[in-house]
Formats: C-alpha cells, structure tokens, sequence
C-alpha cells in the first residue's frame, strides 16, 4: 500500500500541492487527474523523493519513506516514467531496458527479463532501434517497459497514453489492468479521460493543487464541481 498523508508543497508564493492524501492498494489501477498546472507531476515527485514536502508524509507500507532518497526508494519497489520523456536515447531499445533489469537482478537473467518486457508492450520490433529516435508514443512504451524491469511493487505513470493511437492506448490499458491483476499497485496521471474510467476502480481529482474529488468512476463524473473544473458536462454526460 502507497499512501500519501497530507502532503504539501509551495513553491514562492504558489501552493503547488495542499493537504492532499491518497491511497494506491496494490492490484487496484488508482487514478488522478485534474487540469494542467493542478499539481499532479508534483506529488509524484514528492513520492518518488525528487520533491521534498513542507509537510505530510509518504509510506510505503507500514513504513515511513519522506526522507528516503530517490534511490533508495527505487529499492524498496517504488518506479516511475516522466511526463517529459528520460529514455536514453543514445543506447538501444533494447539496452534502455537492459541496464534496468541488470541493475536490479541477477546479470543472467536480464536480456531475457528485457526481451520479454519489450514483447509485453509491443516493442519486439523496434528493439534494435535508437531509442531517440522512437517517436513519442513508443518511446513511452519503452519508459514504461524500463520502471517494470526494476520489478516494482508500486508504478507511478505520467501521461502514459500521451502520442499513442487509439489501439495502443486500448492495448496499454489491458496491460495496466494485467499489472494490477498480477498484484501491483499502479497510480496513473492521464488526460485521456476515457482510459482513466476504463482502467481506474478509484480515481482523486486535484485542482489548484487541492483535493477537489475522490470516489469511482461514475462517482467522479457525476460531480458537477469535476465538471466545471475539468471535464466539461459534454464530456460527463457522455
């Protein structure tokens, strides 16, 4: 279990994150999504250990991680991707999620762990292939091919589904769901709405860096402040 406790951060005079909390049990997808700018990317890095809070705490588990460098986080089963893209570009595709699974396990093992995360994800093809010069969507199959090679228990995704086409985007929720299912804990920042309430049982809505809604699904889109907020009645009625 991850769980947030009243986590906030200000950056000058801007309240980035407010006394938010959340959980994210394992073999659930939990979602949150909120407008650009709402503080999403933040309290990802507050978990992950790139932000340090002015409050609040991050556990994993029964145990309290605030003050755990990003590394040793990484350690204790924690992994992300980025919003903005951090593969290395220069190696391969294949070496991207090599030197992840080699890091993290036995050496022995690692090409196969690697063949079979990039088959996992569809990037079989391309593994050959410079990694910078995958086009957008691929390139965030491999981030996410990458963090599953560390062998988390608890995923971080940001803005997974950005670049990808309508079948990749139903084929990377399938996968979200075979993850949870296998007992992972998966948290997913996405602005594709109609992946988010496919794949998520529970869903967090920030705004302005505060906790605007929370529930499932059908809960969240029924909420007329989510609406204004966000997604729009249009799109909620549908």
């Amino acid at each position: 279990m991850l769980r947030v406790e009243n986590a906030a951060v200000r950056f000058g005079g801007v309240q980035a994150v407010k006394d938010m909390s959340l959980e994210c049990p394992p073999g659930r997808v939990t979602g949150l999504i909120g407008p650009n700018g709402a503080g999403k990317t933040t309290l990802f890095n507050i978990v992950t250990g790139l932000q340090k809070p002015d409050s609040g705490r991050v556990l994993l588990g029964d145990k309290d991680i605030t003050r755990m460098p990003a590394q040793r986080r990484a350690k204790h089963g924690l992994a992300r991707t980025f919003q903005r893209l951090e593969v290395f570009g220069s190696l391969t595709v294949r070496d991207n999620v090599l030197l992840a699974a080699e890091l993290t396990g036995p050496l022995r093992k690692a090409g196969a762990v690697a063949d079979a995360l990039l088959s996992r994800v569809g990037l079989t093809a391309f593994a050959h292939a410079q990694a910078g010069s995958l086009p957008t969507g691929s390139a965030r199959l491999l981030e996410l091919a990458r963090a599953l090679a560390t062998n988390p228990s608890v995923l971080l995704l940001d803005e997974p589904g950005s670049g990808l086409s309508e079948r990749e985007t139903h084929a990377l929720g399938d996968l979200l769901l075979s993850l949870a299912a296998e007992g992972m804990s998966v948290l997913l920042v996405e602005h594709d709405v109609e992946l988010v309430m496919r794949v998520c049982e529970h869903v967090y809505v920030l705004d302005f860096g505060m906790l605007l809604s929370e529930g499932t699904p059908a809960v969240v889109q029924a909420d007329t402040r989510v609406q204004e907020a966000y997604l729009g009645a249009e799109l909620a009625t549908a």
